[in-house]
């Protein structure tokens, strides 16, 4: 037992933030505290940390707060580095002084011993002394200290040499990459970590995954990245309406347990009310009958005497539930990017996509590749450095900045209502409210100002703004940052539902998977990559593609797209790759189309028989009475099933496709 908090009360001024907290962690323990915005999971990390004091009267013995000796917990606080002018390297050796401690006093033994009489007793006890540093030195990893340190700082997007700038020359973002890194290095006993994926990139956050499921002591982290969680903890605890609970295994399993117990309270629950009421109307019937007497007070002896079972309260699920229709269709290509070198003074990327009416593209890749700087180019806020990119007929964007949105210059002293007011001053006050509510802003906290919201609140106040004009494209730039899980699946649901398109760049791979049609990476030569449901990857399901580093772009109109380092795109205007003279010929004989296309239509329909005989296999197992409490492996099973059903649709649309063209060579013959 590394920790052990017993019926802990924390609270912040008058408010209670948390009650009666029981809290464990237990030697290599990777934990997950998670819960809406604002209820409490940083400020349990904080009484971990000794930052905050528990407010338990004195001599309250139900509380009790343990820790075993010598437990050193790391915790990354408000970054303060004294000196800017001290080396980005010489900075994050700091972390690393009693190794290099242990290895002075070593190279010090070893010259005294190149004097001392081998066997004199002096240099008996400077051996032993050198054996016990010996295993220390080891145990700390000091042969590994530089090797691990460069490692690191190049996964966390720093070039090798950046070890030798000023930590001053550094950007915020950039100083606080450093502190995590020295965090990490020092390999606390207890590592205590709050939203440690923000601002990381996809490859930067799964190494972080990697490095924390080995991490030989112990993790408690808060995170809003379901397939991180899923992929990194074993135990989660849950805050909710002040009370924390704990759970074995992973985000998944959490949700799982969380509504199987729910749901058998709530029957456990009706069960208990119903034989009250039964016990009730038998005491009524019969309380006034002489001979019943006793067998009534009897009953009601029983009523008092029962442990009531809570009336369950359902997930806390208060957030937006807003859905909005683009003001007008667009046509059916929305935007043709062709060879589009993107920069500031100098290329960061060029590429090549096509984006087509309905489609949902995410954007992902390394930072300081450009995938911001795509966003802010295609609406003009950049100039592009070469190349073109074209918006479609009737597109309407609407762009969203996580920037702008978090970190703004308005008045902090504005509220929420006037700020929506007079980005459109012609509704009416309940227009306004009305809008401003289905982001769950109720009556109440449309009068919170500005400078009081939370991150989160700052995202769903930027949305609302960008939505109310209900555009048929939307940008998004990492749109979920700063939201709690809730918050994401509401605007999931939100986007799922919404039938215009969007384009957007998010590090977070639950996310793209729920949302993406399709994924185009930026700065990755070898091809991109789909991120599939919990961070597994298998290959990318029907309907999702990934960026390829090919030089073509598909055809107008298939719903395909590739980013291109290289490549000459189509001519423009043409839609479509430039042609083969054995095509030309193929075209002039109707016959020979009629007969190419039977023939595709007869391999359609093979694969179709095929990809409906998969999804009956994948049914069968999952109504296998066997696998009813497996819940991994149904989930797995529905995964696969899911897939199936989605390459019956594809195959379906494209033999209606074919029979259309059919058709149509028909009547033209």
């Amino acid at each position: 037992m590394r920790l052990q908090i017993r019926n802990a009360t924390v609270e912040l001024g008058a408010e209670t933030i948390l009650e009666h907290v029981n809290f464990e962690i237990h030697d290599r323990e990777k934990i997950a505290v998670v819960g809406r915005n604002g209820c409490g999971k940083t400020t349990l990390l904080k009484l971990i940390a000794g930052d905050i004091e528990p407010a338990n009267p004195p001599g309250d013995e139900s509380f009790s707060m343990i820790m075993a000796g010598g437990q050193q917990v790391g915790f990354l606080r408000q970054i303060n580095f004294t000196d800017r002018e001290i080396c980005v390297g010489d900075e994050i050796r700091k972390v690393f002084r009693p190794v290099y401690a242990c290895e002075q006093r070593m190279l010090e033994i070893e010259t005294s011993l190149t004097v001392l009489p081998g066997d004199s007793e002096e240099a008996r006890r400077l051996l032993e002394e050198y054996a016990s540093l010996q295993k220390k030195y080891d145990a700390m990893g000091g042969h590994e200290i530089e090797r691990e340190m460069q490692v690191m700082f190049r996964q966390f997007g720093f070039a090798e040499e950046d070890l030798n700038r000023p930590i001053g020359t550094f950007s915020g973002g950039q100083q606080t990459k450093v502190a995590f890194i020295k965090l990490l290095l020092s390999k606390p006993d207890i590592l205590l970590l709050d939203e440690p994926t923000n601002h990381l990139d996809l490859p930067a956050i799964e190494w972080l995954e990697g490095y924390l499921r080995s991490y030989r002591n112990a993790v408690v982290v808060v995170s809003h990245d379901r397939v991180f969680l899923d992929n990194v903890v074993s135990v989660t605890y849950e805050i909710e309406y002040h009370q924390i609970k704990r759970y074995a295994g992973n985000y998944s399993a959490f949700v799982r347990q969380k509504e199987e117990a729910l749901l058998k309270q709530e029957k456990d629950y009706e069960a208990q009310q119903k034989e009250i009421r039964r016990l009730r109307e038998w005491i009524e019937k019969w309380k006034n009958t002489p001979t019943k007497v006793s067998a009534a007070h009897s009953k009601e002896r029983a009523i008092e005497h029962m442990v009531l079972i809570e009336k369950p309260r359902r997930f806390d699920t208060t957030t937006f539930r807003a859905h909005f229709s683009p003001r007008i269709s667009s046509y059916s290509e929305v935007l043709d990017v062709r060879n589009l070198s993107i920069g500031y003074d100098h290329e960061l990327s060029r590429l090549s996509f096509r984006l087509m009416r309905g489609e949902r593209l995410a954007v992902v890749g390394e930072n300081g590749k450009g995938k911001s700087t795509l966003l802010k180019t295609l609406i003009g806020e950049i100039a592009p450095l070469g190349g073109t990119y074209k918006i479609g007929t009737n597109v309407e964007i609407g762009y969203y900045d996580q920037q702008k949105a978090v970190i703004n210059d308005e008045d902090p002293e504005q509220t929420i209502l006037d700020n929506f007011w007079d980005t459109y001053p012609k509704l009416t006050n309940e227009e306004v409210r009305s809008t401003l509510g289905a982001f769950a802003f109720s009556q109440e906290e449309v009068e919170k100002k500005l400078g009081q919201l939370s991150g989160g609140e700052k995202v769903r106040l930027a949305l609302c703004k960008m939505f109310y004009t209900r555009p048929n494209l939307l940008i998004l730039d990492e749109p979920t940052n700063h939201m709690d899980i809730l918050g994401k699946e509401s605007l999931e649901k939100m986007l799922r539902s919404y039938d215009g398109t969007v384009l957007f760049v998010s590090h977070d791979r639950y996310f793209i998977n729920q949302i993406a049609t399709d994924v185009l990476t930026i700065g990755e030569e070898s091809g991109g990559r789909a991120y599939p449901e919990n961070g597994k990857d298998p290959a990318a399901s029907a309907g999702r593609l990934s960026a390829t580093g090919s030089g073509k772009i598909p055809a107008a109109g298939s719903g395909r797209l590739s980013a291109t380092g290289s490549g000459k795109p189509p001519a423009a205007g043409s839609g479509k790759t430039p042609g083969t003279d054995s095509d030309k010929k193929t075209a002039s004989n109707p016959g020979k189309i009629r007969s190419r296309l039977e023939h595709k239509i007869e391999k359609l329909h093979q694969q179709l028989a095929e990809a409906e005989q998969s999804a009956e296999v994948l049914n069968q197992k999952i109504s296998d009475p066997a696998l009813s409490t497996d819940y991994e492996k149904l989930m797995e099973l529905q995964g696969r099933l899911d897939q199936a059903e989605a390459a019956q649709e594809e195959i379906l649309m494209q033999i209606l496709e074919i029979e259309e063209e059919l058709k149509a060579l028909e009547a033209g013959m």
